[in-house]
């Protein structure tokens, strides 16, 4: 037991220093996410962390995809890319919350609230950083009105493509820990899916109009994501 926790401190500790390093991550947003790492691994073990971990590294490299284009059009990532604790928890709480109720229940349905959470997350930047090059005419999803590239609720084709991508490839991850696979699946990908368009919804209305900011939007989509699949597991099986 104590070598397990010895060992899940290591690696989360090394993967925050590296997240630092790397400049994905300033020194509190790094502690933060050995932190919410250690949490998740925890509670869940090793396939919540997998997708957290590979939501990370896709973060980072969608970030980094043509970051001087985004600085041109005034829709880069703040401080260059270089992401703080505030938007490690406004990605990350609502699946640790979710996964502590999974892990006093032991009921599916928060294996599916946990990894929608994810999806959504997950979805969300990369519809975000990826629709700013790839998506052609954006509009407001609130007026569907033209709109510039990273305007808050600014939604494209393709950034809906990858927004599906990005919560679909969580729902794999969510497979390993139950019987109703297809369920999981559809439920993760879709609660992910619906989630990210939450968020848009949100940054067009309350972070517009400055009630919450980008790390509040994104664990109110992430939390809502996570009902959404919660829902749609419990109903679909």
């Amino acid at each position: 037991m104590l070598e397990r926790a010895a060992v899940d401190i290591a690696v989360v500790a090394g993967l925050g220093f590296g997240s630092y390093r790397f400049k994905a991550l300033d020194a509190k947003g790094a502690v933060a996410a050995a932190l919410l790492g250690l949490s998740v691994i925890e509670l869940g073990g090793v396939y919540p962390f997998a997708a957290l971990l590979t939501f990370v590294v896709l973060g980072v490299l969608a970030t980094k995809y043509k970051f001087r284009e985004k600085a041109k059009l005034g829709a880069a990532q703040s401080r260059n890319g270089i992401r703080s604790w505030g938007n490690v928890l406004g990605n990350g709480l609502a699946a640790v919350i979710f996964l502590a109720f999974e892990y006093f229940s032991h009921m599916d349905v928060f294996w599916a609230a946990s990894f929608a959470a994810i999806a959504t997350a997950n979805g969300d930047t990369l519809a975000s950083e990826l629709g700013k090059i790839f998506g052609k005419s954006p509009k407001l999803i609130t007026t569907l009105r033209p709109a510039k590239p990273g305007t808050n609720g600014a939604v494209s084709w393709a950034g809906e493509l990858f927004a599906l991508a990005g919560a679909l490839i969580m729902g794999l991850f969510a497979l390993p820990v139950t019987a109703e696979k297809a369920t999981m699946l559809l439920a993760v990908t879709l609660g992910g899916f619906i989630g990210v368009n939450l968020d848009s919804l949100i940054g067009a209305t309350l972070e517009n109009e400055g009630i919450t900011n980008n790390n509040s939007t994104n664990f109110l989509a992430s939390l809502l994501g996570g009902f959404i699949g919660a829902g749609l597991f419990y109903l679909l099986a």
